[in-house]
């Protein structure tokens, strides 16, 4: 995925093809912060079992694998998080572990289902999960025959299939990548500690604004259970304006708040 990015050097770049990644950033970003973490890990609200299942696909379009793999994983790590136990701390296994080296490792492919008991219901999840990589290969091909599609009947956008495949999906996925991967890695050890929480979580306003509010980690560990991360109205928690949206709309509902 890394080494994709560097497409750059043939497609180059348009208007179109930035924002193509930039939306697909923060659509997937969202996703995977409001349905992946604060629904599917946390059950921070309800949903309907359709609205469910959309925003599972839009989560495993950020290419993290599917909900049922990310949900257990994260348990584990408000279990045990900090200790030996915990797969991504960075106090216990080095910085560039916690970020990205634990889930490359064999060791840590499978998860314990026996945390995700309440997801396994679902058999739709379950195939997300299965085939994890059908959901991003149909959007890689999508943003590849759209960019051929503008290119044919729009071409003074100076957008072809290439540069939509480059920036809209390799670019966009493994800026997300890094984004969600800070949460584990840099929370863990940049930013200030306003409850003396078990753990070394951190709140951290620029990573909150990279996460669409996930930052606000350090209030995450104190109230887990709560859909909203910025506890103050100065804390801008973009995600948790989504969901709220969402509520308006009548999509989700009871989104569970800090005691």
């Amino acid at each position: 995925m890394h080494v994709a990015c560097l497409g750059i050097i043939w497609v180059g770049v348009s208007p179109v093809a930035v924002a193509a990644a930039v939306g697909l950033y923060v659509l997937r970003m969202f996703a995977i912060t409001g349905f992946y973490h604060r629904y599917f890990s946390h059950r921070t609200f309800k949903a309907s079992r359709g609205v469910q299942f959309a925003f599972a696909v839009l989560g495993a379009a950020a290419v993290q694998r599917g909900p049922i793999w990310w949900a257990a994983h994260h348990r584990h790590h408000h279990v045990h998080s900090d200790r030996p136990e915990d797969v991504h701390s960075p106090a216990q296994r080095g910085f560039l572990w916690s970020h990205m080296g634990w889930f490359l490792s064999r060791r840590h492919f499978a998860p314990d289902l026996g945390r995700v008991r309440d997801l396994l219901r679902y058999p739709e999840l379950r195939w997300l999960d299965r085939f994890d990589i059908l959901v991003p290969l149909a959007l890689a091909v999508g943003l590849l025959v759209l960019g051929k599609v503008l290119d044919a009947r729009w071409p003074e956008l100076g957008t072809s299939g290439g540069q939509m495949l480059v920036w809209g999906f390799f670019i966009s996925t493994v800026a997300c990548y890094h984004g969600t991967y800070t949460i584990n890695s840099l929370c863990h050890v940049w930013g200030r500690r306003r409850y003396q929480t078990d753990d070394d979580s951190r709140n951290n306003l620029l990573l909150a604004l990279i996460t669409l509010g996930e930052g606000w980690h350090n209030n995450h560990h104190r109230y887990p259970a709560s859909a909203r991360q910025g506890f103050y109205w100065w804390e801008i928690d973009l995600t948790y304006y989504g969901l709220r949206l969402l509520a308006a709309l009548g999509l989700i509902r009871d989104l569970k708040q800090v005691p």
